[in-house]
């Protein structure tokens, strides 16, 4: 399994570090140092997104970080106290879930994924 012609685009037109494996039948894209905005307890953590078998078509579901991010002010973050091992290392799972609809087959793929959690950090470090 590789990433579609079009994520594998994205990620090299905009110069984005990562590095594409497999794992358990999933598609796993490690993009380190992943900025993160204000509001947390550190600027960057790797971010790893797993993509399931029928994507693009199944959307994914998910994130990870490691090291765990927290808040800059000691708050929760809701849905992140889960940790799970891949490629070795310990990750922090952000359980974030697609609403009905919100994918769109054929149209969404790494890019407007990638920019959900950057929306969904910056909402986060925000309230």
């Amino acid at each position: 399994m590789t990433l579609p012609d079009s994520d594998a685009a994205y990620l090299s037109t905009r110069q984005v570090p990562h590095k594409v494996s497999n794992d358990a039948g999933m598609i796993c894209v490690v993009l380190p140092s992943w900025p993160l905005p204000p509001g947390y307890n550190q600027e960057i953590a790797d971010l790893l997104v797993r993509l399931q078998a029928g994507y693009p078509d199944v959307p994914p579901d998910m994130w990870w970080f490691d090291p765990p991010v927290r808040l800059a002010n000691g708050g929760t973050i809701p849905a992140t106290d889960v940790t799970e091992q891949y490629f070795g290392r310990s990750w922090q799972r952000w359980s974030r879930h697609l609403q009905p609809g919100q994918w769109k087959s054929g149209i969404d793929g790494l890019e407007s994924f990638l920019a959900l959690i950057r929306r969904e950090l910056e909402r986060t470090a925000s309230s």
